[in-house]
């Protein structure tokens, strides 16, 4: 089993993986998947908050998957080892049941094939501190977004989900009124994601909603099962 869910923020939003999960190990092993789509923070001050994020993971009945927001420490992101092949793509391992998937891999994970592309940028930024509470790393590099691209060419231009943080252009002017400035060059990246590639559902989070826009789902509170 696959299930998807929007931003955690460390402790602040678990409540709901909490009511889904916690307490019913039985029906669920190791081998079942939660896939957190970005602002996860079990990387944030390398101290006690990650110590009690990754417990409250780590103590779920699944295996936790998570692609990056724009509210992770990329300081210690980048410093954990990147394993080259895990189900096709390359990851980053916080445990054994805590996998980052990195940008623009392409994997096999229950007998279907996702795209992958964290990332997306803070409008509070200028509340923050770099390299304390904010990261530039937040958005991709001109290397992700090409080898975004190659995967998917090596893939055939196919696959069946893409998960990001943010979305493309085209559906964050449809979602909301509010609009994400300073990530116009990632969401355009997305639409460029969008029209080359074949896919069946997009699941993205980052927009604080829970919304349906055909094959486009914007995820916050909702915890959804796909496979």
């Amino acid at each position: 089993m696959i299930f998807v869910t929007g931003d955690t923020h460390g402790l602040l939003d678990l409540d709901k993986i909490e009511e889904c999960f916690y307490g019913f190990d039985d029906e669920y092993t190791k081998k079942d998947y939660l896939i957190i789509l970005g602002d996860v923070a079990c990387c944030w001050d390398g101290g006690d908050e990650d110590r009690d994020v990754r417990k409250a993971l780590h103590d779920l009945p699944l295996t936790v998957l998570w692609i990056d927001g724009n509210h992770e420490n990329f300081d210690i992101i980048d410093k954990l080892t990147v394993t080259d092949d895990w189900n096709g793509g390359k990851v980053q391992f916080v445990d054994e049941d805590i996998i980052h998937l990195m940008r623009g891999q392409v994997y096999m994970i229950e007998g279907r094939e996702f795209f992958t592309f964290g990332g997306a940028n803070s409008i509070d930024k200028n509340y923050r501190i770099e390299g304390q509470s904010w990261w530039a790393r937040e958005m991709p590099s001109d290397d992700e977004y090409d080898e975004g691209i190659r995967n998917l060419k090596k893939a055939g231009g196919r696959v069946d989900c893409i998960l990001t943080h943010t979305c493309p252009g085209k559906i964050a002017h449809q979602l909301t009124d509010r609009y994400y400035s300073g990530e116009e060059e990632l969401q355009r990246y997305l639409d460029e994601i969008a029209e080359m590639t074949e896919f069946r559902e997009w699941y993205f989070g980052h927009w604080h909603v829970d919304e349906n826009i055909g094959r486009f789902h914007a995820l916050y509170n909702d915890v959804i099962q796909i496979i």
